[in-house]
């Protein structure tokens, strides 16, 4: 049996995935996504290729893995925002824009939003097995309580809108990645174009 370096076997394997998750983290600091082996990703965790092998069998599942991890902090603020149903709609819209816009600045969630990070974020699942797919419930969420109240109007289809204002609010993260400098400029734009499609006509 292979030696472990903690407490317990759940711990054990709790410190290999945060090892095999921070490796490909930094590896996406400095290469093309694309370019990232197993073998790569193996030794800057300190790992032989066999016992990577033993958690994950493909990048896909590593990032996965990764995704869910750095996401859970950004996933846990936007609930909590959302779920605050006694404030306006449009004002919990405008801090999810400034917190999601923010997160691509953190250390940990940088590399899934820079721009060569495309084939990474198609290498994740789609539907509820994407860990961000819960960012896009809760501002549906946010949206429908902003059209039941009367705040928001013109909205014939809220899953295709909340989908399009999805892609922008993408492009404004890898905008922030490449240029953190840009972080206010780019929050104010976006919070124009959100609350705008919202409450046009």
């Amino acid at each position: 049996m292979p030696r472990i370096k903690a407490a317990s076997i759940e711990e054990h394997h709790e410190m290999v995935w945060a090892d095999l998750t921070e490796a490909l983290r930094h590896l996406l600091l400095e290469r093309d996504y694309d370019s990232i082996t197993l073998g790569h990703i193996a030794a800057r965790a300190g790992l032989a290729r066999n016992t990577l092998y033993n958690y994950a069998r493909d990048k896909r599942t590593l990032v996965l893995e990764l995704a869910r991890r750095v996401s859970r902090p950004l996933v846990q603020r936007v609930t909590s925002i959302a779920g605050r149903t006694a404030e306006p709609a449009a004002d919990r819209l405008r801090e999810i824009v400034e917190v999601v816009l923010s997160a691509s600045t953190d250390q940990a969630m940088g590399p899934l939003f820079l721009p060569n990070s495309s084939p990474l974020v198609a290498d994740l699942p789609a539907g509820a097995e994407n860990p961000f797919t819960a960012l896009v419930v809760e501002v549906r969420n946010v949206v429908r309580d902003g059209l039941d109240a009367g705040e928001f109007h013109g909205v014939d289809d809220v899953e295709l809108t909340v989908e399009l204002l999805s892609g922008a609010m993408r492009s404004g993260t890898e905008r922030v990645a490449r240029d953190p400098a840009a972080l206010a400029a780019t929050v104010r734009a976006a919070q124009h174009i959100v609350l705008a499609s919202l409450t046009r006509g």
